[in-house]
């Protein structure tokens, strides 16, 4: 099994609650600063892509893209994920690298 480590810290991320998934949820959380990193898949529509692209850009929230919605969800333990949004600045900060190299 040769599962990406992003994977596996999202993940955990997910188990400890410090994610929140949606695009309605994760737009008004980056809108209080509630989140310091946004994954986006990288087969979002144009909309979404549009909308989150922006609202991080306005707040100054590191976006970084994934694959899929269904690595996203797969990570997660749920169905496919198009945005999620990670609330904990140490898994933000871990994420970021991983999704870097």
């Amino acid at each position: 099994m040769n599962q990406q480590p992003w994977k596996s810290l999202v993940g955990l991320a997910a188990r400890a609650r410090k994610i929140i998934s949606g695009e309605e949820l994760v737009v008004k959380e980056i809108q209080r600063s509630k989140v310091s990193l946004v994954l986006l898949s990288l087969d979002a529509s144009k909309n979404t892509e549009k909308k989150i692209t922006d609202k991080c850009a306005f707040y100054k929230i590191p976006l970084r893209r994934v694959e899929n919605r269904y690595e996203l969800g797969q990570a997660i333990g749920k169905d496919a994920r198009v945005v999620i949004g990670i609330q904990d600045e140490g898994f933000a900060r871990k994420l970021n690298t991983l999704l870097e190299e």
